[in-house]
């Protein structure tokens, strides 16, 4: 049990939160290359994209997780760095100055952290992506692995295109504080 739920249900509340995170962000980011902030979603992707790495931490509070240092941890601990940055670009500096463009990296880099997992764990548990799911992780078996590789690799030339162009595109304006 995870903070009185079975193990199922948490994840299945972490998986909420994730996609709510992914699909908030999308839009976020295709606002950012509008100059428009957005608060109101803007708020949404950052509540649930902190609570993703929360909830993903408290997996370790689990009685069957191994207690060591794993790729996932790794991944949300790097996610944790970048929205601390993003938050004190938004909130503390207000997006002023070179905070504005850093804030748009940053945001598209948690956005894309994000879509990384959901990548890594659609591969582990959907047998119609991976026949050879449930796989604890990467490396996958022969096919599924270039498979994998090949995906990861769009969806990373696609983030870094999206976050040249938001730090690019990301103006002020108007309900730009």
């Amino acid at each position: 049990m995870i903070v009185g739920l079975s193990v199922a249900t948490f994840t299945l509340v972490h998986v909420i939160i994730t996609l709510i995170a992914i699909a908030s962000g999308l839009i976020v980011v295709f606002g950012l290359i509008g100059s428009h902030r957005l608060p109101k979603l803007t708020a949404l992707f950052w509540l649930t994209t902190v609570l993703t790495s929360v909830t993903g931490f408290m997996f370790f509070l689990a009685p069957t997780q191994a207690k060591m240092f794993t790729p996932a941890a790794g991944t949300g601990v790097v996610a944790t760095v970048v929205f601390l940055i993003a938050l004190f670009a938004l909130y503390a500096r207000h997006l002023y100055g070179k905070w504005r463009w850093i804030y748009a990296i940053t945001t598209v880099i948690s956005l894309y952290l994000n879509v990384f997992v959901l990548i890594v764990q659609s591969f582990e548990k959907i047998k119609l992506i991976n026949p050879a799911a449930p796989v604890v992780g990467p490396p996958f078996a022969a096919p599924t692995d270039f498979q994998f590789a090949v995906t990861q690799g769009v969806i990373l030339v696609i983030f870094v295109m999206l976050g040249l162009i938001a730090a690019i595109k990301f103006r002020r304006g108007p309900g730009l504080a």
